[in-house]
This record gives structure tokens, sequence and C-alpha cells, in this order.
């Protein structure tokens, strides 16, 4: 009975009073929020690895209450991992305040204490921030500081402890200070310039006290570990007419953890992208170097919790199964990265555009390893590198997108795809995967309420599935789909993945219908989820295979 308590009427009590405290507000002000209730039942299936599941269901919570009047605002959010979905860490298990803060803003200044996120430039040298549907949430609890002593110039300043799970890590002290200048806003001759320029710099420190690291191969050696970390950056944000320049440079302090086998070399990152757009013709280019640029608020932590930084990927973001399927997961330790992007729309009534025209999306990417020289272990600056020369292949990347439309309900779009992915990047080894993908993706307006959307996808890969390795990714694919939107409120979806030569032959089938009312979303599945990575932004989560039922209620008030 607790455990119904839990897991069902308290999401449903939620959603009960939200509205009320909207109705009401609250002193005068105003009360919002959002509530989103998961939940997951999984069954165990031996071809695609899924496991038994104790629990009759698994469901992820929360519910994001807002307060506002005039210039405060004060919010909490409520989470309850009772237990936690698949492919969340069981440390999330349990319910209660997370997150909560109140903050003063006006023209001049802005206060936050509690609970608050911010990202510092491009986020190489701080970004906090949370993504509930990667499991991550390394926010900051202290107090942020935001200064305009003019038009033009924002100064920032803060100090906190980084969210981990249900707890805070207390033993990493994160502070910060950051500046922006927009020149055309202070200089009075700038004013009304075509060259748009800003300029900005920052700076973060992590303060960790001393703890004991030994060093395996020598015996009786204690490493002498910084007690304070320090990373700063300088960035800059230009354009003139159809032209845009942003670039940044990172540089981190000697900064020895378990994530780079505690060595004393010191990290920087640069990352520049220039843009030129015009109508119908957009292209863009983006390079990126990271070396030794992971930064955490503890020293002696793995995987995707505490970073205090963010490297962004300059990858491209796909959408279609099968180009999402082999993702690519930023390498923190060390990168080389070029993406090239372009976009052109053929002109009505030309011989290829047609009557409606026609959109062009190409896009490249190649991300390389660095070419290090290894100089040492533990206790030494570890290795050497060379700027300008690469390492080993660790992803490749290709596609060209046509979408047309062929009529003024049916909207067709074929995309081709080409992608070399190394293994390695997912801690595993193997030869490298080439993969060709081909889409099929075709709309239909039957009429105003109505809509019909069918998807065909196929994938040809030189990769063979072997129990060994028990990569359920490999082989040739199959995959169809079918949506219907009907009465702008319902849907209902079929699809169907198929691993039909040198794979292990698994089905993965899935139905899904959804209700749209309002502000307020429920949505139903069944079927099987493939096991394999889920990446957004170049940070990713593994997910484990599943077999079963998943639901979701969203809304907000």
């Amino acid at each position: 009975m607790k455990t119904y308590i839990k897991k069902v009427l308290l999401p449903a009590c939620l959603l009960l009073v939200g509205p009320s405290l909207y109705a009401q507000g609250l002193l005068g002000g105003q009360v919002t929020g959002n509530i989103q209730f998961d939940g997951q039942i999984s069954s165990a299936d031996s071809l695609i690895g899924a496991t038994n599941v104790n629990e009759r269901l698994l469901s992820n919570s929360r519910a994001d209450i807002l307060y506002t009047n005039g210039n405060f605002s004060a919010g909490l959010r409520f989470e309850a991992y009772l237990n936690p979905m698949l492919g969340f860490d069981a440390r999330y298990k349990g319910l209660g305040v997370a997150n909560y803060f109140a903050s003063y803003q006006s023209d001049l200044i802005s206060v936050t204490v509690g609970n608050f996120y911010d990202q510092f430039g491009s986020g190489m040298i701080l970004r906090a921030y949370e993504d509930r549907y990667l499991g991550l949430d390394n926010s900051l609890r202290g107090i942020h500081v935001a200064f305009r002593p003019v038009n033009g110039v924002t100064i920032k300043a803060l100090t906190g402890m980084q969210r981990y799970f249900w707890q805070y890590n207390t033993e990493g002290i994160v502070r910060g200070i950051d500046g922006e200048v927009n020149l055309n806003s202070v200089i009075t001759s700038m004013v009304d310039s075509k060259l748009r320029m800003t300029l900005g710099a920052g700076f973060v420190s992590r303060y960790e006290a001393e703890e004991m690291i030994a060093v395996p191969q020598m015996a009786g050696y204690k490493l002498n570990l910084p007690k304070n970390v320090g990373a700063g950056s300088v960035r800059l944000d230009m354009s003139y007419g159809n032209w845009g320049l942003q670039a940044e440079y990172a540089r981190k302090g000697q900064d020895p953890s378990l994530m780079n086998s505690y060595i004393y070399r010191e990290g920087e990152a640069l990352m520049v992208n220039a843009t030129y757009s015009q109508k119908g013709f957009s292209a863009n280019i983006q390079a990126k170097r990271t070396d030794n640029m992971c930064f955490k608020s503890s020293r002696s932590e793995g995987g995707e919790m505490l970073y205090i930084n963010y490297i962004p990927a300059i990858t491209k973001q796909h959408t279609y199964a099968f180009l999402t399927m082999y993702p690519y997961a930023t390498q923190t330790t060390g990168e080389m990265g070029l993406q090239g992007d372009v976009m052109y729309k053929i002109k009505k009534g030309t011989l290829l555009g047609g009557k409606y025209g026609t959109d062009i999306h190409v896009n490249g990417a190649v991300i390389t390893g660095l070419d290090t020289n290894v100089i040492g272990g533990a206790g030494t600056d570890g290795y050497t590198s060379s700027w300008f020369k690469t390492g080993d292949l660790y992803y490749a990347d290709m596609s060209l997108e046509v979408a047309k439309k062929l009529s003024s309900d049916v909207k067709l779009t074929c995309t081709y795809g080409y992608q070399i992915f190394n293994p390695v990047v997912e801690g595993h080894s193997g030869s490298l995967h080439h993969n060709h993908v081909v889409v099929a993706d075709m709309t239909w307006k039957l009429n105003k309420k109505n809509v019909l959307r069918f998807e065909a996808e196929w994938m040809g890969s030189d990769s063979k599935y072997s129990p060994d390795v028990d990569d359920k990714r490999c082989g040739d694919w199959l995959m169809g789909l079918v949506e219907y939107n009907f009465t702008s409120a319902w849907f209902v979806s079929l699809s169907d993945q198929y691993a039909y030569k040198d794979g292990n032959g698994a089905n993965y089938y899935n139905v899904s219908v959804g209700y749209t009312h309002g502000a307020t979303r429920l949505q139903l599945g069944y079927g099987k989820q493939r096991e394999g990575l889920l990446c957004i932004g170049g940070v990713c989560r593994q997910v484990p295979a599943s077999n079963g039922l998943t639901f979701s209620l969203t809304t907000s008030f």
C-alpha cells in the first residue's frame, strides 16, 4: 500500500493541487509549474538482452513549482525515483525536494541563493545544467550574482557545491567569475556599425582537500595533489553583414584525477565557429581541439557526474533511428574535430525547385584522437602532443538530406548517411564500423486535423554480431514506421526495427498512443527497446534493453 501511495497517489495529488495554486496565487504573486510522471514495466527477453526486473513498476517523476512576484521569484523541484527507470543510476532511488532557490532580479543586479544553473561562454570552463533524459543534474547550490553596471556589460560571480544524486559534493567547492562586454553598446562610435562584437572572459576554480593517492609503480610514493585548480577562458563573438565568427580558448591548470590517470599535464581547448548566411543559403564550419580538459569537482569521480565544465560536440545531432544508432560521445581527455554544414534552397519555378522549391542539407564531420607521445604515468606530465597532427580516427559522419513538397499536402524527405565509428570511444576494442544509412520520410496532410507520416530506413554495415562482444547494433537493419495524428489531439504510431543480416536477428517493435489536451499530454507505448547509448550534445548514458510497457504524463499550469 505504501508503494502505491508513493508511486501513484503522490503524483496525482500534485496534479490536482497545482492548478489550484495557480488560480489562487500567493501573497499577490503567481504560482506556475510543470509536472512529469514517467513509468516503465519490463520483462525478460533473452534475445535482446533484457533481464528480469524485480519491481512491477519503475518510475521517475518530478514537479517544478515557481512563484513570482515582481522582481522576486522562488521555486523548488520535487523528485521521486521509485525505483529509477532502466538506464538511470540506482543512486537516484528515493524522493524529496531536490532543488530550491530564491532570486531577486532588477536591471542592475540579480541575486540567486540555493540551486542555480549557468554557463560561461560555450561551457568549456563551466556549465551547470540539467538534462532529465540523460539523468544528469550538476546544479550548484550556493550563491550567484550578476551585475550589469552599464548597458552591454555583464559581470557574474558564483560559488557553490555540485549536486551528487541526493547529496552535494561538500568536498569540492566551485567558485567562478565571468565578464562580457558588447562593444557596440559601450563604444558610441560602434552603435550603428555593421561590425558587431562581443568580448568575454571567465575564470573558475575548484577547491578540494588533499587525499592520499598511492602510485602503484612507485612503492611508498604519495602524490602531491593541488588543493586549488583553476581554469580560465577568453572568447570572441563577432559578425559583419552575412558573416559571423565565434571563438573561445580555455586553459586549465594541473589537475591529476582518476579520469586522466593522475597525471600533471595542464589542459587546454580551442573552439572556432565561422558562419555565412543569406536568403536561401547558409554555411558554417566548426573546428575544435581539446587536450586533458576533464574538469570535475571531485578528482576521484569517474563516469558522467560532477563535471564542472562541458566540451561541446561538433557532430550533427541526428534524429532518425539508424543515424543515431552509433552516437558520438565527446572524449574529454583529448580529441580534434572538424565539421562543415551547408543548407541551400533551390528556388521555386526552376527545373530542380519545381512549384514549391527544394531544400538541400549537407553535413560532414570527422573526429580524431591526439597525436601523443607517452613520457610517463601517474605523477608525471603523462604525454606530449602535437597541436596540428591527428591521432586515431574516432568518428566520421557525412549526410545528405533533400526535402521537397510534392504537393500542397505531401512532403518527402530523403536522407543518405555514411558513418565510420571506432568502438574505442565507448571503451571497447575492435575494428572500425562502416555504416551506410538510407531514410525516406513522407508526411501526408489529409486535412487540417489529420496527418499521416511514413518512414522507412535501411542500414548496411560491415560489422557482424559476435556473442563475445555482444554489440546488438551490429549487422544490416531494416525499419518501418507509420504514424497517424488525428483530431489534433490523438496520435498512434507503429514501428519495427529488424536486424535481418549479420545481426542477432532480433525484432524491436513498438506501438505508441498519445493524447494531448491543452497543456496536458499522455503517452503509452509497448514494445522492445534496443540497448545502446543515448547521447545529447556529446554527453551520453547507457540505455539497457527493455521489453514491455512505458507511459508518460506531463502537464503545466
